[in-house]
């Protein structure tokens, strides 16, 4: 199969000075010829992720994007420690060949690793990509077993026990992203006094603490179909590690079925999901959670909570990225009407509490 997951054109406002990073990249990388072609790919609304296209060699470059950041966003170092010291124990990470900090080359610090090739499925399958339904639900399961052997890696062992600040992770993601909404609200936001006050009521304690990713789903990873004879897509690499810490494994997978969307859900949706868990044979959010917990030894009490804040997060996420559109700091055009599919999820999120959906 030839499907790859290719970049677009590089957008404007989004160019670097090519030559600079060359100079600084050809010290830290051999075989490098010429001056690469630069490709910007389409995700990335958070840190912005380039194709480095040498004769020999393709290259992936990470940096954050222009404006508006909550503070503890966008760390490129903080993304490359967590990589390079996973590694060694999960080894889907992708390998980093460095990390400048001379903001004199592209204004804020950034890194290059190497590029992991293979399939990355977006919001539907590329073409000439089909799954039949034991295929999707075996590519699923496939997405929670590495899920599972993240969350078990040994944060001692990879050296990363200072990532987080242990016990209490509930209660601090409760407050933080809280205070996040309010500092990126804009006038035309939906009020989410009452979702945080409930959020902040109900709250469980922390059932574990262990290595998260905070952005796990299947356009974060990269897969690769060419060992399994079953026709099963075998996950060869994890992208986006901008978010991981220390934390608690249901509070990951409460963002991990915030994010799927199954075949029964309303058209608001399907039009913004960003991964094709619609298909036949794939799970729902409640077998696929089910089958979290039986493969991690979890019982996810209290899961309305979880999925609420899942909701809640990513409501979050998406209103810092309109927060930046408001005010002028970006001109992505994909931003422009995020205000509305906010709104969306405060509906979602009040379903949740209220015991209407699962």
């Amino acid at each position: 199969m030839t499907v790859t997951d290719e970049p677009g054109v590089l957008r404007d406002e989004d160019s670097f000075d090519t030559a600079a990073v060359h100079a600084w990249l050809a010290e830290r990388a051999d075989g490098l010829r010429g001056l690469p072609e630069v490709r910007q790919y389409a995700g990335g609304a958070s840190n912005l992720t380039y194709l480095l296209r040498y004769p020999d060699r393709d290259l992936i470059l990470r940096r954050p994007p222009r404006g508006h950041k909550a503070a503890s966003a966008h760390d490129m170092r903080r993304e490359v420690r967590v990589q390079t010291a996973l590694r060694p124990v999960f080894p889907y990470v992708p390998t980093v060949l460095g990390l400048c900090d001379d903001h004199t080359i592209l204004g804020s610090d950034f890194y290059v690793m190497e590029r992991v090739p293979g399939i990355i499925v977006r919001q539907d399958l590329p073409e000439g990509l089909d799954l039949t339904a034991d295929q999707a639900h075996d590519l699923a399961h496939h997405l929670i077993d590495r899920l599972v052997e993240l969350h078990q890696v040994d944060p001692d062992e990879a050296g990363l026990t200072d990532l987080g600040r242990g016990r209490g992770y509930v209660g601090r993601q409760v407050r933080g992203w809280s205070s996040r909404f309010t500092d990126s609200w804009t006038d035309n936001a939906p009020d989410f006094d009452d979702i945080m006050a409930w959020l902040h009521d109900n709250q469980p304690d922390d059932v574990a603490t262990c290595v998260i990713h905070n952005d796990w789903r299947l356009d974060n990873v990269v897969l690769d179909d060419g060992a399994d004879p079953s026709g099963t897509l075998r996950i060869v690499g994890v992208l986006d590690w901008e978010m991981s810490t220390l934390g608690d494994p249901l509070m990951e997978l409460g963002g991990v079925a915030a994010y799927w969307t199954q075949a029964d859900d309303d058209e608001v949706a399907q039009l913004s999901r960003k991964q094709p868990s619609h298909l036949p044979g794939m799970p729902t959010r409640t077998e696929l959670v089910a089958y979290y917990c039986e493969r991690a030894g979890l019982s996810a009490e209290n899961w309305p909570f979880y999925l609420a804040f899942g909701y809640f997060r990513l409501a979050v996420v998406i209103q810092q990225l309109y927060y930046r559109y408001h005010h002028g700091q970006t001109t992505n055009p994909a931003y422009r009407d995020l205000w509305m599919f906010v709104g969306y999820l405060r509906w979602r999120a009040d379903r949740v509490i209220a015991g209407e959906a699962s």
